[in-house]
């Protein structure tokens, strides 16, 4: 498909926009460009030539527009992204604001899990689970980690989730792989049941379908989904945006207000979902193949954004140049000057790695790890921030 002349952008110049932007400036830079330039397409490599800024920051921005329905994106190899009709909207959207005169700070909020007394307690059972101090207790999932409540809604986010399920108010998690969704949804729901979803995923594999019994025969298997509506449990479609949209669609019925679905591998069975029956599901914006559509998107009345705490990251002892590292990384993503941050994941795996080969080696596997377009700006920042140069974790010389 062929695109139209690009006009020229109306947004700031790349030598004004290759300057530290604030948070959200990147995307409304962007957005400009996608809206006056209606129905062309844009690559990554495209919108990044005529901003200055890094692939990485600004593949990033272009899909948290997708995720909130800003923009859309057109294929895969190469993404292209084109307005839609919310992205005029979010290029004139204020996108911070500098304190000042008639324009107070905003006021602060929640903090690391716990920090504040008035938080109410999680709950479990009905019963209140806190540690001295009115602080939130870490819950254990079930593989035996242990999960720190953060704030959401000034809550303990596990309560505020088991609020919405009562209300029946379906939730979707976003954010970076590695950032806690699917660790806060095992933490907030015991009686979870968990499709793994991906690209190969089938109607078969959610609903169920006939497999060969021990006689040679075939009987009917229900999948996890008509499991969790039978049995009134809680379901997570972990990558939920990685199944087919068609395979989804075959949902849909049990997420409103019929709350029902057909077998139709099962002579067209009809299943009702039980009281208690939810949903929640976890989307990585910016990972190969995720698609968060208009149709699924609709069907979540609340959708959180997910980020690391790296606050906790300092509280379970990772090192701290490592932390600060991350820290940094972090800003400059909001700022649209990197495409790419450590997570809480890969802060874990760092002290792990640090533990058994060393420091040194944690921090060139933390620079390997980033993306390529990213990866000499993470060297950089890592190198002054161990004061020795770093460079991305290989094999040396024969021994």
């Amino acid at each position: 498909m062929t695109t139209p002349p690009h006009p020229a952008p109306t947004t700031p110049t790349a030598s004004a926009a290759s300057a530290k932007a604030r948070p959200g400036e990147l995307r409304a830079r962007i957005a400009g460009i996608l809206a006056a330039s209606t129905g062309a397409q844009f690559t990554v490599t495209e919108l990044a030539n005529l901003l200055g800024h890094s692939g990485g920051a600004v593949g990033n921005a272009c899909e948290t527009l997708v995720a909130r329905g800003e923009a859309d994106r057109i294929g895969t190899q190469p993404r292209k992204y084109r307005a839609t009709a919310a992205t005029a909207a979010a290029a004139r959207r204020a996108v911070t604001r500098q304190p000042g005169p008639g324009n107070p700070p905003p006021a602060a909020s929640p903090s690391a899990p716990g920090t504040s007394s008035s938080l109410p307690a999680p709950t479990v059972g009905g019963a209140a689970v806190s540690q001295p101090g009115g602080k939130p207790a870490p819950i254990t999932r079930p593989n035996g980690q242990r999960y720190h409540p953060r704030a959401l809604a000034q809550l303990p986010d596990v309560e505020a989730l088991r609020r919405l399920r009562a209300a029946s108010v379906p939730v979707l998690l976003y954010g970076p792989p590695g950032t806690g969704k699917t660790s806060l949804i095992e933490a907030a729901f015991d009686d979870l049941i968990t499709v793994a979803g991906d690209g190969d995923t089938t109607v078969g594999d959610l609903v169920g379908e006939y497999t060969q019994d021990e006689h040679g025969g075939y009987e009917f298997v229900y999948g996890p989904v008509v499991t969790a509506m039978q049995e009134g449990r809680a379901l997570l479609l972990d990558d939920a945006t990685l199944i087919s949209p068609k395979v989804l669609a075959a949902l849909y019925p049990a997420m409103d207000g019929r709350r029902q679905i057909q077998v139709k591998a099962h002579k067209g069975e009809t299943i009702t979902a039980a009281d208690g029956f939810y949903v929640i599901a976890g989307h990585n914006p910016g990972v190969h193949g995720a698609v968060l559509t208009e149709a699924l998107a609709s069907r979540f009345s609340v959708q959180i954004q997910v980020g690391s705490d790296y606050d906790l990251a300092a509280a379970l002892k990772i090192n701290r140049t490592a932390v600060r590292v991350a820290r940094h990384l972090a800003t400059s993503q909001q700022a649209g000057e990197v495409g790419w941050a450590p997570q809480l994941r890969e802060l874990i795996a760092f002290q792990k790695i640090a533990d058994v080969l060393g420091t040194e080696t944690a921090f060139a596997n933390l620079v390997g790890i980033a993306p390529l377009e990213d990866r000499d700006t993470v060297a950089e920042i890592v190198t002054k921030a161990t004061g020795r140069p770093v460079t991305a974790l290989a094999l040396g010389r024969q021994l």
